[in-house]
């Protein structure tokens, strides 16, 4: 299991989840985005607006074609898309995570301790390899760890 640890510096949440969701997709995978319920109307808005050229096929959690839904948006890590990969966009680490393929955990200065403390705790587990991304001074995006 692969758990992807993004520090958002110089690029906002708004930019960077669209364009991991984007490849998630692209790869015939499906994706579970998990952040705090008054945040969910915001993400939905994002994922059907952020290019004026294309949207990315969703849904919020609790409907009745949850199933179908290559990316469902959710307050609670449970894929009833059948998600193989976990998206964390608020910075908070939910143990969960740990039962898909793939998570990508995402958070900004504010939550860089706690994000530091989960590092440090999953490096004692089996089978979890951790990849820690930061952006260099352009704005690009490099693994340092």
């Amino acid at each position: 299991m692969q758990v992807d640890f993004y520090h958002l510096t110089a690029t906002p949440l708004d930019r960077v989840l669209p364009r991991l969701a984007e490849r998630v997709v692209a790869d015939g995978g499906r994706l579970l985005i998990v952040v705090e319920d008054a945040r969910l109307p915001a993400l939905d808005r994002l994922l059907w607006t952020y290019k004026a050229e294309s949207f990315l096929p969703h849904a919020c959690a609790g409907g009745d074609r949850d199933a179908a839904q290559p990316i469902l948006l959710a307050a609670a890590p449970d894929a009833a898309n059948g998600a193989r990969n976990i998206l964390l966009a608020d910075g908070v680490w939910r143990e969960e995570a740990l039962g898909f393929d793939r998570a990508f955990h995402l958070f900004d200065e504010e939550r860089i301790r706690e994000a530091r403390l989960t590092w440090k705790s999953l490096a004692t587990r089996d089978g979890i390899d951790r990849r820690y991304w930061k952006q260099d001074d352009s704005g690009r995006w490099e693994q340092a760890a």
